[in-house]
Order: structure tokens, then C-alpha cells, then sequence
């Protein structure tokens, strides 16, 4: 993996994604039972677009601002639980600079880094039902979640969903080689697709 230091959410960071496929979106090429996503072209297309035009439009509502700033606290509070250090880092992308990931840190646990986290800061109601049944957040964030193992080559990957008024939900995934293997047939094949596209307008 090839780390690009660059702050999550900056112009530097946009510019790094910019038209390849991310592990955030990975459930928009595969599904998570391991089938082709209908959403797959749909998303190429967007990021041809992004290469061509230069351009991306970066999503932003009051969940997502909530989230953003929530989760230095969040963060913090998963060290303070799980006694792991986190290492915050920027884009992460394939050796050929094809794909990539964001994960919200690479996680030091016993002194060896082996693993990853991901944070989610919903509102109330979605926490409550995660912390009733946290397998509803294990499968939206599957794709994403073992599209960042994938790219890091870790074994696990926690998933911390936080709200401050609400008790946290920490769930261990550990990863899937039969389903990555998967994964990386769909994203490869976006990645090529992408590529095919822009090279047509040159």
C-alpha cells in the first residue's frame, strides 16, 4: 500500500481520490453477498467525470458535518476503551494508484499494527439501533470495511459507532479473503472501465 499523507477533506485529499474508486463507495460495485452492484456504472461514470472535468463533488449535509466533528472524540474515546493507539492517515491507493481507501485509522494493538477502525457517528435513533443489534451496522459498512482490510492487508477492522449521549457500539470484523478476492475483480474491472473512458477523449 502506498500511504498519501494528505488531511481527510482537504483540496490535497479530493485531488488524491479523484476518479478511483474508494472503499467508502465499494458497495456501489459489489454487493454484500459477493454479486455485481447495479449501481456500478452509474459510479464509473461518476468518476470518469471527475477525471475529465477536474472536478469533485464532495457530499455534505448536517449528518455528515455532524459526524466530521464528532469523531476527534470519537476516536479518543476508542483509545480510552480498547487501550490501542490509533494512527490517523490519508488516502491509502494500490501500488498502481488505481483505488484506494480512507480508513479513519491503522490501529497498534499489543505493539504490533495489524488491524483498522472505522467510525461512525450517527444520529440517536440510528445509534440505538445499532447498539440493539450491531450486525445492521457490520452489514452497511461490510463493502467498506473489508475494501480497507484489502488495501492494508490487515486481519481486522473495528467498527466504532459513537454518539456522546448514547452508549457506543465497538464490533470486531474480521476479514474475509473468499469476499475480497471478489471485491477485487469488481473494482479492478471499474478501475479499468475508468481508465478505458479517458483515454477515449485523448
Amino acid at each position: 500500500m502506498i500511504i498519501l499523507d494528505h488531511e481527510q477533506g482537504t483540496e490535497e485529499w479530493l485531488a488524491a481520490r479523484r476518479g478511483k474508486p474508494s472503499a467508502s463507495m465499494f458497495s456501489k460495485l459489489i454487493t454484500m453477498t459477493g454479486k455485481p452492484s447495479s449501481s456500478a456504472q452509474g459510479y464509473i461514470d461518476e468518476l470518469v467525470a471527475e477525471v475529465i472535468t477536474g472536478e469533485t463533488e464532495h457530499f455534505s449535509n448536517s449528518h455528515t458535518e455532524r459526524g466530521t466533528a464528532r469523531e476527534p472524540e470519537a476516536r479518543e474515546s476508542y483509545e480510552f476503551i480498547t487501550d490501542n493507539e490509533v494512527l490517523e492517515c490519508g488516502f491509502i491507493v494500490d501500488s498502481t494508484f488505481s483505488y484506494g481507501c480512507s480508513p479513519d485509522g491503522l490501529v497498534t494493538e499489543n505493539g504490533q499494527s495489524v488491524g483498522g477502525l472505522e467510525i461512525k457517528c450517527p444520529a440517536a435513533k440510528t445509534q440505538a439501533s445499532y447498539w440493539r443489534d450491531p450486525t445492521l451496522a457490520v452489514k452497511k459498512y461490510w463493502c467498506q470495511i473489508q475494501g480497507c482490510m484489502w488495501l492494508t492487508n490487515r486481519e481486522w477492522w473495528d467498527l466504532f459507532t459513537y454518539h456522546p449521549k448514547m452508549p457506543h457500539v465497538l464490533v470486531r470484523v474480521d476479514r474475509d479473503d473468499e469476499f475480497i478476492e471478489k471485491m477485487a475483480v469488481e473494482v479492478k474491472a471499474a478501475a479499468t472501465a475508468i481508465k478505458t473512458q479517458v483515454e477515449k477523449k485523448q
